[in-house]
């Protein structure tokens, strides 16, 4: 009888790549990699479909969406249109909104807000159909190594006994879980955006008319917090705010997330007037340790993709477009690391450095709208032939785009933080 080794080394043959994890990281990489004709094995935890916070969609998401061929499908199922982003002081007052289709005449001007119990299907089912074997209810327990070199996972499928399953690549899509991060402590938190959530849904709130009806809007909150107001399907408004531990938990005050949410309504005019019409239903739940990334993007034999390496405090709602992203680059990557027969962390140099430089680019818009100093008016004020590149920025548009322009004028009224020097792969690799 074979041994759970022996086994393991001869389903070697049967995969070309395994992915960890079945969101819009996991669920991209698989896709392009089994189109591109290579065997691919996706493992996913839970059970499809399953509640997820991240609704609202950059608009270059459009551009690898259209690549996995699902635009047409977000459509048939009916997605909120978002056509604009807008930001609410405290006393109410909006901006004027960035209408995307004012910056650049493309399908993707019009992008969406999602549920993403249907999104996150549509993109499994997706992946199925590009010919990906999908394991639901299946959890990745550990990494099996040869030496310092990652060969496959110890998983196990519902209550049956755990199995090993081995492949040339691994790429782990774990999201927030990030299992390759937390098993070998490369988790490293950005130093200043450990912000803290709390969120939940709203039925039959105020929306506002016309053009707006789907936009995003971020509203203040007083010491750099924010409310986020996601209009989605059906009635329904996605509501969170993210802020600083201190000033939501406050030394003799209450901890209860539905008191503490009520507290902060009544910070924000327009929060308030919006969400009083609605009706607040199911449960909140809170995420902590917001803005982190992996020390490396890579080891022999594993790439990690999407939040198993790095998430960004969501302010311009950057997760699922650094997921797809990420995960159409890996892809990419693994597809030319398979072909030359080298799944060493050095093929995956180009891929960090990029997805970094990324990410980056993000991460300094993100330290301005936190600094007391920072407003977009104001930046718009005295910069105003810099509004187009901003917009750029604010819609995703990072592929060989040089913002240095407009860093230096977001210098003038913020500080700015220095890149990462972390998240590449290991030196000498």
């Amino acid at each position: 009888m074979e041994t759970l080794r022996e086994t393991s080394r001869l389903m070697k043959k049967d995969y070309d790549a395994l992915v960890i994890g079945g969101g819009p990281a996991g669920t991209t990489c698989a896709a392009l990699l089994a189109e591109k004709g290579h065997r691919v094995l996706l493992l996913e935890k839970t059970t499809f479909p399953r509640y997820h916070v991240g609704e609202s969609l950059m608009p270059f998401c459009w551009h690898t969406l259209n690549r996995l061929g699902v635009t047409g499908r977000m459509d048939e199922i009916g997605f909120q249109h978002k056509k604009s982003v807008q930001f609410a002081t405290t006393d109410g007052r909006i901006s004027a909104p960035f209408y995307f289709f004012q910056h650049f005449d493309h399908p993707a001007a019009t992008t969406w807000q999602v549920e993403r119990e249907q999104f996150d299907l549509m993109l499994l089912d997706n992946a199925r159909a590009k010919g990906v074997e999908v394991r639901e209810n299946t959890t990745a327990l550990d990494f099996l190594k040869d030496g310092d070199r990652v060969i496959g996972v110890k998983a196990r499928t519902g209550d049956e006994d755990a199995y090993e399953v081995t492949a040339p690549i691994t790429l782990d899509c774990t999201g927030r879980d990030a299992l390759f991060q937390r098993k070998h402590g490369w988790r490293k938190r950005d130093p200043k955006l450990n912000k803290i959530s709390i969120w939940t849904l709203f039925k039959g709130a105020k929306r506002d008319p016309g053009l707006d009806e789907g936009a995003t809007t971020i509203a203040y909150l007083p010491e750099g917090g924010w409310f986020w107001n996601i209009p989605l399907r059906d009635d329904i408004v996605s509501s969170g705010i993210v802020a600083e531990r201190d000033y939501l938990y406050r030394p003799g005050e209450t901890r209860d997330p539905a008191e503490i949410y009520a507290r902060e309504i009544e910070n924000n005019a327009w929060i308030k007037e919006h969400l009083s019409e609605g009706e607040q239903f199911g449960e909140y739940w809170i995420a902590g340790e917001y803005s982190y990334r992996a020390e490396h993007c890579a080891t022999d034999g594993l790439v990690l993709v999407g939040d198993a390496f790095a998430f960004l405090d969501p302010v311009f709602s950057s997760g699922v477009f650094l997921a797809l992203k990420s995960g159409e680059m890996a892809a990419d990557a693994v597809h030319m690391a398979l072909e030359k027969d080298d799944t060493s962390a050095g093929a995956f140099a180009d891929y960090g450095e990029a997805l970094c430089g990324h990410i980056e680019t993000m991460r300094q818009i993100v330290y301005a709208f936190y600094d007391p100093e920072f407003s977009f008016a104001k930046l718009i004020r005295k910069h105003p032939d810099l509004r187009p590149k901003l917009t750029d920025l604010l819609i995703g548009n990072v592929e060989g785009k040089d913002y240095s322009d407009l860093t230096a004028a977001i210098e003038e009224l913020a500080s700015l933080p220095e890149p990462l020097t972390y998240g590449r792969v290991p030196v000498g690799a």
